[in-house]
């Protein structure tokens, strides 16, 4: 029998993105000013900070000085500078360059960026502070007592596909913690769990997601310049899809692009990952990326429900920041300056929690408070109906978000309700458009230059998982999806997951079945989001598996 490892902390932060670690950085600082002694323990599951961080990236750096008051602005290693930033309609032929911005839009002086260097870069800041910072440790179980969160658990390793233990078997380690940060990133699956327990969505609208696929190029000099940005509108996408594509200029002749697509859409057959590879062979992407190579690919989801879809973001011993929180503002698609600044806000709170010795549901209100009277309502709630205007087509959207524009977010309906993504896709007897298959007759047949099939995109992400352990897609009913998710909708993941997870196998007798290439998985948690009738549920795998993400 294994015994079970317990580690006692004063805060446990969990997730090494932009908002654990300025939580980590914050409560550090704010420890040292109070003459307070406590310690700080970030758990991360990927096998190094940043390697499962992606993010296009443009950044609001304004909270970097906020957050680290000591250090020169130019330490910091952002790429470029904004110094060009345009809206671009395309068409499949064409495209038109916007003579102004979009509401919420310009970019001027903000600064391109790999998100996972910046966290690099975090967490030596954190570490400098006396941050002890683990890396590749998966954390899949709340602890509990007395029907309160007392910290988290590490995942059981040494476990076969079928859930027996092998001669390696290792018992997770119990984390005991006076408050627990949950700082997962989009849909958090400890968070998911945390919400659904303690019913934190109640009365708030159901977060919608939206998936970006992104790739790394290297091109030759003067195809791009540093600073340079470009915002795509239009192609691939049609007047039921919200989404558009991003074109950012990077030092050393980098350039960062993708498409970055609402997961309400309803074509059962729609591919975000192949709707990129078309939208790269337009004239304006092509001539860009011409003479090019790829370097790196990387897949993720964000959560876009906006001020009304924000949970309650605290239980006794508790706080839920960043993504995880649903803190991105829409339409800039913005989210790495509120996950900073909810995570110093998480961190203020939890100082003066420690300092009273009151870390209960009414002490860590103040975080409410304190967010409430911050930065991030001040930029979410003017644009509180922004995303769910779009819920019935582009034209309805571009006339909601002209009324919000006049109200002040209001709009002339009062507030807008979301329904969550897993229900928008439509059965293939119920579709009445053109499958996506259909619509891009001749443009998927990638050329392995400047389109790629889903297979060589991965090999370019580092992702990795170890053989033996339990698949950590879970199929909730079998049966019964087999049943609805293959005959009625046709196996929809087999489109929806841009790292080919899912396959539809089909025999020489015609007996269908899903199988599962866990090994592929991005961990963008699309599957968790958009299977019909909320059908799969993503699990963290063992800790240091995933992607490796060197500079997305």
């Amino acid at each position: 029998m294994n015994n079970v490892d317990t580690v006692s902390t004063d805060v446990l932060i969990i997730g090494g993105g932009p908002s654990g670690l300025a939580a980590a950085i914050h409560l550090a600082d704010t420890f040292k000013q109070k003459g307070q002694n406590h310690r700080i323990l970030l758990i991360e599951k990927g096998s190094s900070i940043g390697a499962h961080i992606l993010s296009g990236a443009v950044i609001k750096p304004e909270v970097f000085k906020e957050l680290l008051p000591e250090v020169e602005f130019s330490e910091i290693p952002f790429n470029a500078k904004v110094v060009k930033d345009k809206t671009v309609l395309l068409s499949e032929n064409g495209h038109i360059t916007l003579p102004f911005h979009i509401p919420y839009m310009n970019n001027i002086g903000n600064y391109t960026a790999s998100l996972g260097q910046i966290c690099k870069y975090l967490a030596t800041k954190a570490e400098e502070k006396g941050v002890e910072i683990y890396t590749g440790f998966a954390v899949d179980e709340i602890l509990y007592k007395d029907g309160k969160v007392i910290g988290a658990k590490t995942k059981d390793t040494g476990i076969d596909h079928h859930g027996h233990q092998l001669e390696n078997f290792q018992a997770g380690t119990r984390i005991e913690a006076k408050i627990t940060i949950f700082a997962e990133g989009t849909r958090g699956s400890l968070t998911k769990m945390l919400i659904k327990k303690f019913e934190l969505d109640k009365d708030k609208n159901a977060q919608i997601y939206s998936l970006g696929c992104k790739e790394l190029w290297s091109v030759p000099q003067g195809n791009i310049e540093p600073g340079q940005i470009y915002h795509t509108m239009g192609y691939p996408l049609n007047n039921d899809e919200f989404g558009g594509g991003f074109i950012y200029g990077l030092n050393d002749n980098k350039v960062a692009i993708g498409i970055v697509v609402g997961l309400d859409y309803k074509d059962p057959s729609f591919d975000v990952h192949d709707a990129m590879q078309a939208w790269k062979t337009t004239g304006f992407v092509s001539k860009i990326l011409k003479g090019g190579k790829l370097v790196e690919y990387g897949a993720k989801t964000l959560p876009e429900g906006g001020y009304y879809s924000i949970p309650k973001l605290y239980v006794d011993n508790a706080m839920i920041v960043g993504d995880s929180a649903g803190l991105v503002v829409m339409p800039a698609l913005k989210g790495v300056h509120l996950a900073i600044k909810s995570g110093m806000l998480a961190a203020q709170t939890a100082s003066n929690a420690l300092l009273n010795n009151d870390t209960s549901e009414k002490s860590l209100q103040q975080y409410e408070t304190l967010l409430n009277n911050s930065s991030i309502r001040k930029e979410m709630y003017p644009v509180r109906n922004f995303r769910q205007g779009f819920a019935n087509g582009l034209i309805a959207g571009g006339f909601n978000f002209g009324t919000q524009l006049i109200t002040g977010g209001a709009g002339f309906f009062g507030r807008l309700k979301t329904h969550p993504d897993s229900q928008t896709t439509q059965k293939l007897s119920e579709y009445k458009g053109k499958l996506f298959k259909e619509r891009f007759k001749g443009k998927l047949e990638f050329d392995k230059v400047l389109t790629f099939d889903k297979a060589t995109d991965i090999y370019h992400s580092g992702v990795y998982h170890d053989e033996q352990q339990v698949v950590h897609l879970h199929i909730n009913n079998p049966e019964n999806y087999n049943a609805v998710n293959i005959e009625e909708y046709g196996a929809p993941e087999q489109f929806y997951c841009s790292s080919e997870v899912y396959e539809l196998h089909v025999n020489k007798d015609g007996h269908k079945e899903l199988r599962i290439h866990a090994e592929n998985c991005m961990h963008c948690r699309t599957c968790d989001i958009k299977a019909p009738g909320e059908g799969i549920t993503w699990v963290v795998p063992n800790g240091g598996n995933g992607p490796d993400f060197q500079n997305m």
